[in-house]
């Protein structure tokens, strides 16, 4: 098996569904970036186009989510005493976003404050990753767990709940 480390986790020879825990949820940040992006970018009166975008936006997160608080959260509880703050507020912020996301599962695309309560969820998730990514990821790549194992997990479970 192959062993990941910082320098070469980006490595072109790593396919979409393989790689370490921290490769695979980059990925899925940058994913779900885009589709933000895309959003904001589109004409206020797509308001078909901008549900159905949303809601995707939405069950991406949920998975996201999902792969994070049963695989990572758990790993990083167990074999990291310096990072239970950081995972708690994970926790905590995945919580806040839930709610948010059902508000807008439950909204038609043409009401008023639509567009505003997707935007709201987009800055959450903004702070959400920059946390993890510039505190959590760098304690996880210095840890002693297995972020190639933890990658194999996450790959599978994403491929049950997708």
């Amino acid at each position: 098996m192959r062993t990941y480390t910082a320098e070469n986790r980006n490595s072109p020879s790593l396919t979409p569904e393989s790689g370490d825990v921290i490769t695979l949820l980059e990925r899925d940040h940058r994913s779900v970036e885009d589709a933000f992006r895309k959003f904001e970018n589109m004409a206020k009166g797509e308001h078909e186009r901008k549900k159905k975008l949303a809601d995707g936006i939405c069950d991406e997160l949920l998975i996201h989510m999902t792969l994070e608080e049963e695989i990572l959260y758990p790993a990083i509880k167990q074999g990291m005493n310096d990072a239970k703050d950081i995972v708690n507020e994970g926790i905590v912020e995945h919580s806040s976003v839930k709610a948010l996301m059902k508000k807008i599962k439950a909204m038609k695309g043409n009401e008023e404050l639509f567009d505003t309560t997707v935007m709201v969820l987009a800055e959450q998730i903004e702070h959400h990753v920059k946390e993890e990514e510039k505190e959590m990821f760098p304690k996880v790549q210095r840890s002693k767990l297995d972020i190639v194992a933890l990658g194999e997990q996450i790959a599978q479970r994403k491929l049950q709940l997708s």
